[in-house]
């Protein structure tokens, strides 16, 4: 949840452009960065249960997503808007995406396609509805009343600023203590509440749960997760929502210990210099501009949160320059990379697309749905991250401006060109074995076979191509023809 969500909650550029149409154990229990050969997440934003499952078969698992990670699951206000979903009124797994029997059987779809499932889990509060009601699958509940789960004791009060909401982030009581929005929040400090998230949490982990995204972690004390994170049933992939503030008390780094953390500085730097600075400043992008270490980073270009604040990220609006930015991600060692899967909207409170009952519409990528974890450049870079695992940055060139390319050392060599212009006439090194490889910029590899251009790498390592305006090449030893 972003701090200031409302409390009611370029043109196409380039060659790339038409590229875009989706196609059809730890010694305790967390562990920070995504477990395996796989650690590119998709987060599926508020589809429903079953079209995550389906998306699962048909091209998480085929594509080489490691993770997708899904809205929160549990039972709601009722609501159209987004953000509905991070108001919880009870631990029951059933919401407007689907009931518990469905959620099951999407992780163990996922789990046989090789995927993991990782649970936007809302921990820090409950409702911020002032008058209570009645939840999406018929709870009763008040601001401050949750029969069989919560009562008065069991949540803060600040009593500042003429209420209880946060108004001064420079401070960290009032930030940890007093309430984001008028959302009810939880004394996570107090055994009871501890255990009573933890339950949640284990019965996700029952169900076959492999991680979770820690909603609103800055709003809670580090070692209350900690705490939490202790009395899980067994070890799981653990990222928490810290968004940076510059000259705040809390920071980041605070929050490392329990696992992986959300690096927002990543995307508005990433946005900045893609639209008014020079891609040649991103040779040391990561750890090298301040962000956090890149083995507990957890990064994105945009996210739920940020894609509705105008002009701080590139989002699916932006199309091919959104699109670099992705391969840039992916192509790029630092930290764990998160691909946004969203649908369209002009109002930042809207909701999906739902029936007149608000029960979200099954994912079909079309009818206002976005799925930019399926356009074509996004999808194959992919199996470039995953191909380049673990190898480190060289053969790095720029133009001095916004032409760069690096080679992932021994395994993978990308180019982007975010001129005006196209590049020609120019030799690359690559550093690769000699052979024809997939641009997967612009192809799919399958089969031994491309669906796009062939780049040839010669016995030097060095290939020849021109870069057009807007537009990269990128290849790979996994896309590598016979």
């Amino acid at each position: 949840m972003h701090r200031r969500r409302s409390r009611l909650a370029i043109a196409t550029l380039g060659v790339i452009a038409s590229l875009l149409a989706p196609t059809v154990v730890a010694a305790s229990p967390a562990a920070a960065a995504p477990s395996g050969g796989k650690k590119v997440i998709a987060n599926l934003f508020e589809w429903t249960w079953p079209s995550v499952a389906s998306e699962c078969t048909s091209t998480l698992g085929p594509k080489g997503y490691g993770y997708v990670q899904v809205s929160p699951p549990q039972e709601h206000v009722r609501g159209n808007q987004w953000w509905v979903a991070y108001q919880p009124v009870s631990y029951r797994i059933e919401s407007r995406k689907g009931t518990r029997a469905q959620f099951r059987s999407m992780v163990d779809t996922c789990h046989a396609a090789g995927v993991k499932v990782i649970v936007d889990a809302v921990v820090n509060h409950m409702s911020g509805q002032d008058n209570g009601g009645t939840g999406w699958a018929g709870s009763s509940y008040g601001h401050y009343n949750y029969p069989g789960i919560y009562s008065a004791q069991d949540f803060h009060y600040c009593g500042r600023n003429g209420g209880n909401d946060i108004a001064n982030y420079n401070d960290r009581f009032e930030v940890q203590n007093c309430e984001l929005v008028n959302l009810a929040d939880l004394k996570t400090g107090s055994d009871y509440v501890r255990n009573r998230l933890a339950a949640y949490l284990n019965d996700l982990l029952s169900l076959g749960v492999d991680g979770f995204r820690m909603d609103a972690s800055k709003h809670m004390p580090a070692a209350d997760i900690a705490a939490i994170k202790n009395r899980l049933s067994r070890p799981a992939y653990i990222v928490q929502e810290v968004i940076y503030g510059a000259g705040e008390p809390i920071q980041p780094s605070e929050y490392t210990g329990n696992g992986d953390v959300h690096e927002f500085r990543y995307g508005k730097d990433l946005a900045r210099v893609f639209r008014s600075e020079r891609l040649a400043y991103l040779r040391n992008f990561g750890e090298g501009w301040g962000h956090l270490p890149s083995g507990v980073a957890s990064v994105f270009v945009d996210n739920h949160d940020t894609q509705r604040d105008v002009g701080g990220v590139l989002t699916y609006r932006d199309r091919g320059v959104y699109a670099l930015a992705n391969a840039f991600m992916l192509g790029w060692p630092y930290g764990s990379p998160t691909v946004m899967s969203s649908y369209t909207f002009t109002n930042r409170d809207a909701g999906p697309p739902s029936d007149a009952n608000n029960k979200t519409r099954a994912t079909t990528c079309y009818s206002g749905w976005e799925c930019e974890h399926r356009w074509p450049v996004i999808a194959n870079m992919v199996g470039f991250r995953n191909a380049t695992e673990g190898t480190g940055v060289s053969n790095w060139y720029d133009n001095g401006n916004n032409h760069i390319a690096f080679s992932r050392t021994g395994r993978g060599y990308l180019t982007l060109n975010d001129e005006d212009y196209a590049i020609t006439g120019r030799s690359y090194y690559t550093g690769l074995p000699a052979g024809r490889y997939c641009d997967v910029i612009h192809g799919t590899f399958s089969n031994g076979t491309c669906s796009g251009p062939v780049i040839t790498v010669d016995g030097n390592g060095w290939f020849s191509a021109t870069v057009p305006a807007k537009d990269g090449i990128a290849i790979h030893v996994g896309a590598r023809l016979s």
